[in-house]
């Protein structure tokens, strides 16, 4: 049957949309942080849909609130309506954001809250200017596209903005890598100035960051960086938007939003993702006079729609109810530690905060990436029961992403599998 479904798959769906694995596998059941497939195999999973499910699976309180919400009748009425839910959320969301006067847009996805906070930046600045980081990724839409710092997801070189990248979000492979914090943050800060100063008309609309770079292999500045670019923004009247797609909710074990540990409060946030648990919203929080600036009509059909409104608010409740933000703290220190506690010839870095971690392969005694390992781990991992993800420049980085809801038993049983993995990975021929 899986076969079958592959060939009908490869018949119909775009070849640029990748499955993962030799054998690709379908999901047809969840619970917790577990997923069975058709085959009747069940995994630990370690991704959470990149990071989407952060509440796991089958969650009671997620199920009865989008439930209670369909028992009305009502799925869909467009933004020309009020939507009490998707008032109260924003009410939240905004006083969770710590930007002053904020105020919320929601839309279905990442890609279209990236797109549309860039929307507002060059209009609000008036220039099509836009700088944004290497090894970033904000999206797949044309406008995020245009301003992915990472050539492998890079489809098209046509942009609606003038785009100029500078360093700081990538560190094992930066020139500066070996500088201390400090004097990274100096030299990445020095160099923006130079891309200001040297590549630009000087107004420029924004800077767009990962506080934690995702598809980049969760690679991480030193915490302070963003709080010393702002420094140079604000005297050019940049505004700073902070990608949270992927950070935000209190992944990171350390704040509720990733960009919260450099100290500094943006002027825009993004956000998807993890706040919808498998239901599609996204959305911009911004200062107030930043997302009042179009002079045109505009909406979104489907942001902000009832039942993904009703969702996310039970996954704001079930984060704050359950501490999650400790638990990825706790769990993340102990997949961290044990992770770095083995010592493996194919492991070059294990980085990251909370549960967002990287592991860099490389080729034995060099730093090369090791693309061919990664996929193996893949492999490995998957055989023994654990799903994970990759990512990177290069597609030589694993990345862990598990649900926030993460027992301890869970984390030692994933790590077990992971180390078992890496020593199979090396043996291989």
């Amino acid at each position: 049957m899986t076969d079958e479904l592959l060939a009908r798959h490869r018949a119909v769906m775009p070849s640029w949309m990748s499955l993962l694995y030799e054998e690709p596998i379908e999901i047809v059941h969840a619970h917790d942080r577990r997923m069975t497939d058709s085959q009747g195999r069940t995994y630990l999973d370690f991704f959470a849909g990149v990071l989407t499910n952060s509440m796991g699976y089958d969650v009671a309180e997620i199920g009865d609130a989008v439930r209670k919400q369909l028992d009305t009748g009502i799925l869909h009425t467009s933004t020309l309506y009020l939507i009490r839910s998707q008032v109260e959320l924003a009410e939240r969301i905004a006083a969770l954001s710590g930007i002053p006067d904020a105020k919320v847009f929601f839309t279905n996805s990442g890609s279209e809250a990236n797109d549309t906070a860039l929307m507002l930046a060059t209009q609000y600045r008036r220039s099509n200017q836009v700088l944004a980081m290497r090894n970033s990724y904000h999206g797949r839409s044309f406008g995020t596209v245009a301003i992915t710092g990472n050539r492998g997801w890079s489809a098209s070189a046509l942009s609606p903005v003038k785009v100029n990248y500078v360093h700081g979000g990538y560190r094992y492979r930066s020139p500066f890598r070996d500088m201390s914090d400090a004097d990274y943050i100096d030299a990445c800060v020095a160099d923006l100035v130079d891309v200001l100063n040297t590549a630009t008309a000087g107004d420029v609309a924004c800077l767009i960051a990962e506080p934690i770079q995702g598809v980049g292999g969760f690679s991480l500045p030193p915490d302070g960086l963003f709080r010393a670019m702002k420094e140079v923004l604000d005297s050019y009247g940049v505004l700073f938007i902070s990608d949270e797609v992927q950070t935000g909710w209190g992944r990171t074990g350390e704040h509720f939003w990733g960009i919260e540990a450099h100290g500094v409060t943006p002027d825009m946030m993004t956000f998807a993702k993890g706040l919808g648990n498998g239901l599609a919203v996204g959305g911009v929080v911004a200062r107030g006079d930043v997302l009042d600036c179009f002079q045109a009509q505009s909406f979104s059909t489907f942001g902000g729609n009832p039942v993904s409104m009703a969702g996310a608010t039970a996954v704001l409740d079930y984060i704050k109810d359950h501490d999650l933000q400790a638990n990825c703290a706790a769990r993340g220190a102990q997949l961290l530690s044990g992770l770095r506690a083995f010592d493996s010839p194919l492991v070059a870095e294990v980085r990251g905060k909370g549960l967002m971690i990287g592991v860099e392969l490389i080729k034995p005694g060099t730093t090369e990436p090791n693309v061919p390992a990664a996929a193996r781990m893949l492999e490995e991992t998957k055989k023994r029961g654990l799903l994970i993800g990759k990512g990177g420049l290069h597609g030589n980085v694993l990345r862990l992403g598990p649900p926030m809801t993460l027992t301890a038993e869970e984390a030692q049983e994933g790590l077990q599998i992971l180390t078992d993995a890496l020593e199979a990975t090396h043996a291989a021929p």
